[in-house]
């Protein structure tokens, strides 16, 4: 199975906005190009991925050019394997645009699943990247720059996959599909006036909030759903 390494940058985080920026990494090389969306980039997104829209002036659209029938071709390949972090935003965006990944990994849930105890206070990709001490140089929240940590996000979990089962090559790929297309149980709250609490001990103490978090994570509009599935799985008890 080939990894394929993307990141793509968008017009803002809701279910209606579009793709700038896509870049991927595949056997080594690098593909990373910008694109006019259909609607203007919003002020909360340039100010974290600086892509204004002069820098968009003159290109053209993703959907119908000849990055979107190579990267199409390339992520329903029997073969693809997709990897990104935080996966359902990437594909939600991707989909709009008419690509759909046959495979997929999110590195986010993966390491979310590795983290038995609940140790790690948070999960974006920027944060691991110095949590986990990756020795990278990349230039944050550019689509490239995220394609290379993400890269070696991926090696490191790889190795503790492969140190936590019994599986090899594809097999260990394979496991990572799975946790990936799954929910996963979170133990520990990170934030909040409960930050540092496990969640087993916080449902006997304030049921409520726990409530009523729920209630905030189904108004997201994209992953979410290893909080919703935690919460609701700690409120049936």
């Amino acid at each position: 199975m080939k990894p394929i390494f993307l990141d793509t940058e968008t017009t803002g985080i809701l279910p209606e906005d579009r793709l700038c920026q896509v870049a991927y990494k595949c056997d080594g090389e690098m593909r990373c190009e910008l694109f006019a969306p259909p609607l203007p980039i919003k002020i909360e997104a340039m100010a974290v991925h600086h892509i204004t829209p002069k820098m968009i002036e003159g290109k053209p659209a993703f959907e119908g050019s000849a990055y979107q029938t190579e990267l199409a071709e390339l992520l329903t390949s029997d073969d693809a394997v997709m990897v990104a972090h935080n996966a359902a935003f990437d594909v939600g965006m991707l989909r709009l645009e008419g690509v759909k990944p046959r495979n997929v990994i999110c590195t986010l849930k993966v390491a979310r699943h590795l983290d038995t105890e609940g140790a790690i206070p948070k999960f974006g990709l920027q944060y691991l990247r110095y949590y986990l001490d990756l020795d990278v140089e990349a230039t944050a929240h550019d689509a490239a720059g995220d394609v290379l940590v993400l890269e070696r996000l991926f090696e490191r979990l790889y190795e503790r996959m492969q140190a936590a089962t019994s599986a090899s090559g594809d097999g260990i790929l394979k496991e990572m599909i799975d946790i990936s297309a799954r929910p996963s149980l979170l133990r520990r709250i990170h934030f909040g006036k409960h930050a540092g609490k496990r969640l087993d001990d916080l449902i006997h103490e304030d049921r409520g909030y726990l409530e009523w978090l729920l209630t905030q994570k189904k108004r997201q509009p994209f992953g979410e759903d290893d909080w919703i599935y935690t919460l609701e799985h700690y409120l049936a008890r």
